[in-house]
Protein backbone atom coordinates (compact mmCIF):
# COMPACT_ATOMS: atom_id res chain seq x y z
CA UNK A 1 0.00 0.00 0.00
CA UNK A 2 1.50 3.56 -0.60
CA UNK A 3 -1.54 5.09 0.68
CA UNK A 4 -3.31 5.49 3.89
CA UNK A 5 -7.17 5.76 4.19
CA UNK A 6 -7.71 5.11 7.44
CA UNK A 7 -5.85 7.91 8.90
CA UNK A 8 -8.33 10.93 10.30
CA UNK A 9 -6.86 13.55 8.84
CA UNK A 10 -8.26 17.40 10.91
CA UNK A 11 -9.80 18.79 8.53
CA UNK A 12 -11.83 22.08 9.98
CA UNK A 13 -8.43 24.34 10.65
CA UNK A 14 -7.91 24.56 7.04
CA UNK A 15 -11.31 26.01 6.59
CA UNK A 16 -12.56 23.41 4.19
CA UNK A 17 -16.35 23.68 3.27
CA UNK A 18 -16.81 20.45 3.87
CA UNK A 19 -16.01 20.49 7.73
CA UNK A 20 -16.60 24.00 8.66
CA UNK A 21 -19.85 24.51 7.27
CA UNK A 22 -21.70 23.10 9.99
CA UNK A 23 -20.92 23.23 13.98
CA UNK A 24 -17.91 20.44 15.25
CA UNK A 25 -20.36 17.91 15.98
CA UNK A 26 -21.57 17.61 12.86
CA UNK A 27 -20.16 14.80 10.56
CA UNK A 28 -20.32 16.08 6.94
CA UNK A 29 -21.48 13.49 4.62
CA UNK A 30 -22.11 16.16 1.68
CA UNK A 31 -20.15 17.75 -0.47
CA UNK A 32 -18.29 15.26 -3.02
CA UNK A 33 -14.97 15.90 -1.86
CA UNK A 34 -12.88 12.85 0.22
CA UNK A 35 -11.42 13.20 3.63
CA UNK A 36 -7.76 11.28 1.96
CA UNK A 37 -4.80 12.87 1.73
CA UNK A 38 -3.90 13.99 -2.30
CA UNK A 39 -1.33 11.62 -3.83
CA UNK A 40 2.20 12.21 -2.65
CA UNK A 41 3.16 12.83 -6.40
CA UNK A 42 0.95 15.78 -6.63
CA UNK A 43 2.54 16.79 -3.08
CA UNK A 44 5.76 16.70 -4.27
CA UNK A 45 5.06 18.81 -7.75
CA UNK A 46 3.44 21.18 -5.49
CA UNK A 47 6.19 21.74 -3.08
CA UNK A 48 8.62 22.06 -5.87
CA UNK A 49 6.77 24.58 -7.44
CA UNK A 50 6.10 26.68 -4.64
CA UNK A 51 10.05 26.64 -4.00
CA UNK A 52 10.05 28.57 -7.18
CA UNK A 53 8.26 31.42 -4.91
CA UNK A 54 6.64 33.53 -8.02
CA UNK A 55 3.47 32.86 -8.74
CA UNK A 56 2.77 34.56 -11.80
CA UNK A 57 -0.54 34.49 -14.53
CA UNK A 58 0.06 31.13 -15.59
CA UNK A 59 -0.48 28.91 -19.31
CA UNK A 60 -1.27 25.48 -19.62
CA UNK A 61 2.10 23.68 -20.12
CA UNK A 62 2.57 21.42 -23.01
CA UNK A 63 3.45 18.23 -21.17
CA UNK A 64 0.14 18.82 -19.60
CA UNK A 65 -2.05 18.51 -22.81
CA UNK A 66 0.38 15.88 -23.57
CA UNK A 67 -0.18 14.10 -20.64
CA UNK A 68 -3.98 14.04 -20.80
CA UNK A 69 -4.38 13.18 -24.35
CA UNK A 70 -2.42 9.94 -23.37
CA UNK A 71 -4.56 9.41 -20.89
CA UNK A 72 -7.99 9.79 -22.70
CA UNK A 73 -6.85 7.13 -25.41
CA UNK A 74 -5.47 4.70 -23.14
CA UNK A 75 -8.57 5.11 -20.79
CA UNK A 76 -11.70 6.37 -22.57
CA UNK A 77 -10.82 5.52 -25.84
CA UNK A 78 -11.02 9.07 -26.75
CA UNK A 79 -8.73 10.31 -29.44
CA UNK A 80 -8.31 13.92 -28.78
CA UNK A 81 -5.81 16.25 -29.91
CA UNK A 82 -3.38 18.56 -27.89
CA UNK A 83 -5.47 21.34 -29.07
CA UNK A 84 -9.02 19.84 -28.52
CA UNK A 85 -8.70 20.92 -24.76
CA UNK A 86 -10.30 23.81 -23.64
CA UNK A 87 -8.86 24.25 -19.81
CA UNK A 88 -11.80 25.71 -17.30
CA UNK A 89 -11.19 26.83 -13.86
CA UNK A 90 -13.52 24.27 -12.65
CA UNK A 91 -16.62 21.73 -14.41
CA UNK A 92 -19.54 24.21 -13.11
CA UNK A 93 -17.86 26.94 -14.82
CA UNK A 94 -17.53 24.66 -18.26
CA UNK A 95 -21.19 23.86 -17.94
CA UNK A 96 -22.19 27.24 -17.51
CA UNK A 97 -20.01 28.29 -20.20
CA UNK A 98 -21.30 25.79 -22.44
CA UNK A 99 -25.18 26.56 -21.69
CA UNK A 100 -23.99 30.55 -22.95
CA UNK A 101 -22.21 29.16 -26.21
CA UNK A 102 -24.72 26.96 -27.27
CA UNK A 103 -28.44 28.32 -28.74
CA UNK A 104 -30.07 31.90 -27.97
CA UNK A 105 -31.86 33.61 -25.26
CA UNK A 106 -34.83 31.40 -24.51
CA UNK A 107 -34.08 28.05 -26.19
CA UNK A 108 -33.92 25.38 -24.17
CA UNK A 109 -31.57 22.97 -22.08
CA UNK A 110 -32.60 19.60 -21.79
CA UNK A 111 -31.77 17.61 -18.03
CA UNK A 112 -32.41 14.39 -17.05
CA UNK A 113 -33.99 14.57 -13.44
CA UNK A 114 -32.61 13.37 -10.32
CA UNK A 115 -29.65 16.16 -11.37
CA UNK A 116 -26.55 17.47 -10.14
CA UNK A 117 -28.28 21.33 -8.86
CA UNK A 118 -25.68 23.27 -11.39
CA UNK A 119 -27.27 21.58 -14.45
CA UNK A 120 -30.58 22.51 -13.16
CA UNK A 121 -29.68 25.77 -12.57
CA UNK A 122 -26.84 26.97 -15.44
CA UNK A 123 -30.46 27.66 -18.43
CA UNK A 124 -32.04 29.89 -16.08
CA UNK A 125 -28.39 32.10 -15.35
CA UNK A 126 -27.44 31.93 -19.12
CA UNK A 127 -31.15 33.12 -20.10
CA UNK A 128 -32.05 29.68 -21.45
CA UNK A 129 -35.17 27.69 -20.93
CA UNK A 130 -34.61 24.42 -18.72
CA UNK A 131 -36.72 21.19 -19.97
CA UNK A 132 -36.51 18.26 -17.69
CA UNK A 133 -37.28 14.44 -18.24
CA UNK A 134 -36.84 12.08 -15.55
CA UNK A 135 -34.42 8.99 -15.46
CA UNK A 136 -36.56 5.46 -15.48
CA UNK A 137 -36.41 4.30 -12.06
CA UNK A 138 -37.46 0.59 -10.66
CA UNK A 139 -36.97 -0.50 -6.58
CA UNK A 140 -35.98 -4.29 -6.91
CA UNK A 141 -35.61 -5.61 -3.22
CA UNK A 142 -34.86 -2.08 -1.77
CA UNK A 143 -32.56 -1.70 -4.50
CA UNK A 144 -33.25 1.49 -6.48
CA UNK A 145 -32.16 1.38 -9.90
CA UNK A 146 -32.09 4.12 -12.54
CA UNK A 147 -31.94 3.79 -16.52
CA UNK A 148 -32.85 5.62 -19.59
CA UNK A 149 -36.06 6.86 -20.23
CA UNK A 150 -36.33 7.59 -23.89
CA UNK A 151 -40.08 8.15 -23.77
CA UNK A 152 -39.69 11.14 -21.54
CA UNK A 153 -36.89 12.69 -23.44
CA UNK A 154 -39.08 12.35 -26.91
CA UNK A 155 -41.89 14.07 -24.64
CA UNK A 156 -39.56 16.69 -23.55
CA UNK A 157 -37.58 18.05 -26.30
CA UNK A 158 -39.26 20.65 -28.38
CA UNK A 159 -37.92 22.41 -31.25
CA UNK A 160 -36.61 25.30 -28.87
CA UNK A 161 -34.27 22.99 -27.48
CA UNK A 162 -30.80 22.91 -28.45
CA UNK A 163 -28.43 21.62 -25.74
CA UNK A 164 -28.50 17.90 -24.23
CA UNK A 165 -26.34 17.79 -20.82
CA UNK A 166 -25.29 14.12 -19.66
CA UNK A 167 -23.86 13.07 -16.65
CA UNK A 168 -21.98 9.68 -17.36
CA UNK A 169 -21.10 8.51 -14.48
CA UNK A 170 -24.01 9.74 -12.76
CA UNK A 171 -24.22 12.33 -10.05
CA UNK A 172 -26.13 11.65 -7.57
CA UNK A 173 -27.58 8.20 -8.28
CA UNK A 174 -23.76 6.63 -9.43
CA UNK A 175 -24.89 4.96 -12.90
CA UNK A 176 -22.43 4.34 -15.29
CA UNK A 177 -24.36 4.07 -18.51
CA UNK A 178 -23.71 0.97 -21.02
CA UNK A 179 -23.02 1.76 -24.67
CA UNK A 180 -26.58 0.86 -25.96
CA UNK A 181 -27.61 3.58 -23.88
CA UNK A 182 -25.03 5.96 -24.63
CA UNK A 183 -25.79 4.92 -28.31
CA UNK A 184 -29.70 5.55 -27.60
CA UNK A 185 -28.41 9.30 -26.13
CA UNK A 186 -25.96 10.01 -29.09
CA UNK A 187 -29.08 8.94 -31.66
CA UNK A 188 -31.59 10.78 -30.18
CA UNK A 189 -29.36 14.03 -30.11
CA UNK A 190 -28.43 13.26 -33.87
CA UNK A 191 -32.40 13.59 -34.65
CA UNK A 192 -33.03 16.17 -32.57
CA UNK A 193 -29.69 18.24 -33.92
CA UNK A 194 -28.74 18.95 -30.15
CA UNK A 195 -25.18 20.09 -28.98
CA UNK A 196 -24.20 17.27 -26.62
CA UNK A 197 -22.53 18.00 -23.20
CA UNK A 198 -21.59 15.17 -21.52
CA UNK A 199 -19.84 15.67 -18.01
CA UNK A 200 -17.62 12.40 -17.11
CA UNK A 201 -15.97 13.87 -14.37
CA UNK A 202 -16.78 10.49 -12.15
CA UNK A 203 -15.21 8.57 -15.11
CA UNK A 204 -12.32 7.00 -13.42
CA UNK A 205 -14.33 6.59 -10.11
CA UNK A 206 -15.27 2.82 -11.55
CA UNK A 207 -15.88 0.17 -9.77
CA UNK A 208 -14.62 -3.01 -10.17
CA UNK A 209 -16.84 -4.72 -13.01
CA UNK A 210 -17.97 -1.36 -14.52
CA UNK A 211 -16.73 -0.11 -17.62
CA UNK A 212 -16.93 3.71 -18.46
CA UNK A 213 -17.68 4.71 -22.33
CA UNK A 214 -17.15 7.93 -23.18
CA UNK A 215 -19.97 8.87 -25.54
CA UNK A 216 -18.02 10.76 -28.04
CA UNK A 217 -15.92 7.65 -28.62
CA UNK A 218 -19.41 5.99 -29.83
CA UNK A 219 -18.81 7.81 -33.36
CA UNK A 220 -17.51 10.72 -35.91
CA UNK A 221 -20.76 12.03 -36.08
CA UNK A 222 -21.51 12.13 -32.14
CA UNK A 223 -17.80 13.43 -31.32
CA UNK A 224 -18.70 16.35 -33.77
CA UNK A 225 -21.72 17.72 -31.36
CA UNK A 226 -19.95 17.04 -28.46
CA UNK A 227 -18.54 18.72 -25.43
CA UNK A 228 -16.90 16.33 -23.34
CA UNK A 229 -16.17 17.98 -19.58
CA UNK A 230 -13.71 16.09 -17.16
CA UNK A 231 -11.63 16.90 -14.70
CA UNK A 232 -9.01 15.71 -12.37
CA UNK A 233 -10.50 16.77 -9.33
CA UNK A 234 -12.58 14.46 -7.97
CA UNK A 235 -10.91 11.29 -9.13
CA UNK A 236 -7.39 12.49 -7.02
CA UNK A 237 -9.47 15.09 -4.28
CA UNK A 238 -7.92 18.10 -5.51
CA UNK A 239 -11.43 20.03 -6.28
CA UNK A 240 -10.02 22.99 -4.32
CA UNK A 241 -7.61 23.62 -6.85
CA UNK A 242 -10.50 24.66 -9.35
CA UNK A 243 -9.60 23.18 -12.88
CA UNK A 244 -11.59 21.30 -15.81
CA UNK A 245 -11.03 20.58 -19.34
CA UNK A 246 -13.18 20.62 -22.25
CA UNK A 247 -13.07 18.12 -25.34
CA UNK A 248 -14.56 19.32 -28.15
CA UNK A 249 -13.13 18.12 -31.65
CA UNK A 250 -15.60 20.59 -33.43
CA UNK A 251 -13.64 23.93 -34.48
CA UNK A 252 -16.62 25.70 -34.63
CA UNK A 253 -17.93 24.79 -30.87
CA UNK A 254 -15.06 24.59 -29.65
CA UNK A 255 -14.27 28.70 -30.70
CA UNK A 256 -17.86 28.79 -29.39
CA UNK A 257 -17.39 27.45 -25.82
CA UNK A 258 -14.20 29.11 -25.65
CA UNK A 259 -15.23 32.52 -26.17
CA UNK A 260 -18.35 31.98 -24.20
CA UNK A 261 -15.65 30.81 -21.40
CA UNK A 262 -13.59 34.11 -21.99
CA UNK A 263 -16.32 35.94 -21.60
CA UNK A 264 -17.78 35.00 -18.33
CA UNK A 265 -14.49 35.19 -17.04
CA UNK A 266 -11.87 33.46 -14.78
CA UNK A 267 -8.94 31.48 -15.39
CA UNK A 268 -7.05 27.90 -13.89
CA UNK A 269 -4.96 29.10 -10.75
CA UNK A 270 -0.96 28.53 -11.37
CA UNK A 271 -0.77 25.43 -8.91
CA UNK A 272 -3.54 23.56 -10.02
CA UNK A 273 -1.80 22.86 -13.65
CA UNK A 274 1.00 21.70 -11.75
CA UNK A 275 -1.47 19.26 -9.83
CA UNK A 276 -2.96 18.47 -12.66
CA UNK A 277 -0.08 17.27 -14.27
CA UNK A 278 1.28 15.22 -11.55
CA UNK A 279 -1.79 13.70 -11.24
CA UNK A 280 -2.50 12.38 -14.26
CA UNK A 281 1.02 11.34 -14.98
CA UNK A 282 1.74 9.57 -11.20
CA UNK A 283 -1.13 9.23 -9.74
CA UNK A 284 -2.61 6.29 -11.02
CA UNK A 285 -1.66 3.67 -8.34
CA UNK A 286 -2.98 5.91 -5.94
CA UNK A 287 -6.39 5.62 -7.35
CA UNK A 288 -6.06 2.32 -7.84
CA UNK A 289 -5.91 1.93 -3.70
CA UNK A 290 -8.26 4.62 -3.19
CA UNK A 291 -11.06 2.26 -5.50
CA UNK A 292 -10.52 -0.68 -3.21
CA UNK A 293 -11.16 1.84 -0.37
CA UNK A 294 -14.27 3.23 -1.50
CA UNK A 295 -15.74 -0.17 -2.83
CA UNK A 296 -15.18 -1.20 0.87
CA UNK A 297 -17.49 1.95 2.14
CA UNK A 298 -19.71 1.31 -0.89
CA UNK A 299 -20.51 -2.02 0.60
CA UNK A 300 -20.93 -0.85 4.14
CA UNK A 301 -23.48 1.61 3.38
CA UNK A 302 -25.55 -0.08 1.40
CA UNK A 303 -25.64 -2.91 3.62
CA UNK A 304 -26.55 -0.85 6.61
CA UNK A 305 -29.20 0.69 4.78
CA UNK A 306 -30.73 -2.93 3.66
CA UNK A 307 -30.40 -4.33 7.33
CA UNK A 308 -31.25 -1.81 9.27
CA UNK A 309 -33.83 0.96 7.01
CA UNK A 310 -35.01 -1.86 4.52
CA UNK A 311 -38.18 0.82 3.77
CA UNK A 312 -35.22 2.67 2.31
CA UNK A 313 -34.44 1.86 -1.47
CA UNK A 314 -31.18 2.90 -1.88
CA UNK A 315 -28.23 3.13 -4.82
CA UNK A 316 -25.44 0.10 -4.91
CA UNK A 317 -23.47 2.91 -7.31
CA UNK A 318 -21.26 1.72 -10.24
CA UNK A 319 -19.26 4.88 -10.17
CA UNK A 320 -18.22 7.96 -7.93
CA UNK A 321 -18.31 7.74 -4.18
CA UNK A 322 -21.96 8.97 -3.43
CA UNK A 323 -24.97 6.75 -2.47
CA UNK A 324 -28.61 8.03 -3.30
CA UNK A 325 -31.27 7.33 -0.82
CA UNK A 326 -35.00 7.88 -0.87
CA UNK A 327 -36.21 8.25 2.72
CA UNK A 328 -39.95 9.16 1.94
CA UNK A 329 -41.45 5.98 3.92
CA UNK A 330 -39.42 7.00 7.00
CA UNK A 331 -42.07 9.96 7.28
CA UNK A 332 -39.42 12.27 8.97
CA UNK A 333 -40.23 15.86 9.82
CA UNK A 334 -39.84 18.19 8.28
CA UNK A 335 -37.79 16.34 5.69
CA UNK A 336 -34.91 13.83 6.04
CA UNK A 337 -32.38 16.70 5.64
CA UNK A 338 -33.42 18.37 8.75
CA UNK A 339 -34.20 15.16 10.89
CA UNK A 340 -30.92 13.59 10.59
CA UNK A 341 -28.93 17.09 10.71
CA UNK A 342 -30.52 18.07 14.32
CA UNK A 343 -31.29 14.23 15.62
CA UNK A 344 -28.38 12.33 14.15
CA UNK A 345 -25.71 15.31 14.01
CA UNK A 346 -25.29 14.03 10.18
CA UNK A 347 -25.46 16.47 7.50
CA UNK A 348 -26.45 14.58 4.20
CA UNK A 349 -26.79 16.26 0.84
CA UNK A 350 -30.45 17.40 0.74
CA UNK A 351 -32.50 15.72 -2.37
CA UNK A 352 -34.25 18.57 -3.05
CA UNK A 353 -31.96 20.95 -5.02
CA UNK A 354 -31.51 17.47 -6.87
CA UNK A 355 -35.14 17.62 -7.79
CA UNK A 356 -35.93 15.34 -5.49
CA UNK A 357 -37.66 16.01 -2.23
CA UNK A 358 -37.39 13.10 0.37
CA UNK A 359 -34.11 11.77 -0.66
CA UNK A 360 -30.61 12.54 0.54
CA UNK A 361 -27.02 12.02 -1.28
CA UNK A 362 -24.55 9.91 0.85
CA UNK A 363 -20.54 10.98 0.10
CA UNK A 364 -19.08 7.95 1.61
CA UNK A 365 -15.19 8.72 0.59
CA UNK A 366 -13.91 9.08 4.01
CA UNK A 367 -12.17 7.06 6.87
CA UNK A 368 -13.99 3.66 8.04
CA UNK A 369 -14.26 4.37 11.21
CA UNK A 370 -16.02 8.06 10.17
CA UNK A 371 -18.17 6.16 8.26
CA UNK A 372 -19.23 4.07 11.42
CA UNK A 373 -19.90 6.61 13.48
CA UNK A 374 -22.13 8.62 11.03
CA UNK A 375 -24.41 5.22 10.42
CA UNK A 376 -24.29 4.57 14.09
CA UNK A 377 -26.55 8.09 14.80
CA UNK A 378 -27.98 7.74 11.91
CA UNK A 379 -29.58 4.21 13.53
CA UNK A 380 -29.71 5.83 17.08
CA UNK A 381 -31.42 8.94 15.67
CA UNK A 382 -34.10 6.63 14.32
CA UNK A 383 -33.76 4.20 17.78
CA UNK A 384 -33.32 1.10 16.32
Amino acid sequence: MIADFNTYIERRKSDCAKWSLYPEDVLPMWVADMDFRSPEPVIKALQDRIEHGVFGYQMDPPGLRDVIVERLKAHHNINAAPEHLVFLPGLVFGVSAVARAVGESGTGILVQTPAYPPFLTAPSNSDRLLQTAPLAVMVEDGVLNYGMDFDALEAAVTPETRLFILCNPHNPVGRVYTRTELEGIADFCIRHDLILCSDEIHCDLIYEGEHHTSIASLSPEIADRCVTLLAPSKTFNIPGFGLGFAVIENPTLRELVSSAAHKVGGHPNALSYTAAEAAYRDGQEWLDEALIYLKGNRDMVFNFVREVLPEVPITQPEGTYLSWLDCRRLNLEPDPYTFFLDNAKVAFSDGKPFDAPGFLRANFATTRDNLTEALNRVRKSLGR
